[in-house]
């Protein structure tokens, strides 16, 4: 996973507001979830603090989430950030990587979760129906 955002910048919610990180650096040596969803769709709003209530359990030493935005502006996904999720990566709404990754892991519909292992292969891209 990391090595697909090789040279990339994430950001990373502190609770208010969001700090840039390298993703490489960031993401390195941990599973990763990437989390497609949006403010607007009422399935995430059900499946986020379950998702939310699992990373805090397992803390981010070995995993995290990267929070990939479909949400249409960038007031919206600070609001949904700060409501109701936990001190995830995410990409900003517009950003590149965002259209990059549906495309690579052939998301249809949100909300999507696809578990990544370090080395890149998905362990699950039907993460929310289990």
């Amino acid at each position: 996973m990391a090595e697909l955002l090789k040279d990339q910048k994430i950001m990373q919610f502190d609770g208010k507001s969001g700090k840039e990180v390298d993703a490489q650096s960031h993401l390195q040596g941990k599973v990763v979830g990437l989390y497609f969803s949006a403010h607007w769709c009422p399935p995430c709003k059900t499946f986020t603090p379950i998702l939310k209530d699992f990373y805090d359990e397992v803390g981010n030493d070995n995993f995290e989430i990267v929070f990939v935005s479909l949400d249409h502006n960038e007031p919206d996904l600070m609001t949904y950030l700060s409501e109701a999720h936990g001190h995830w990566c995410y990409f900003p709404v517009g950003d590149p990587n965002i259209k990059k990754l549906s495309d690579k892991y052939k998301v249809t519909g949100i909300p999507t979760l696809v578990i990544i292992k370090p080395n890149g292969d998905v362990i699950t891209s039907t993460a929310r129906t289990i």
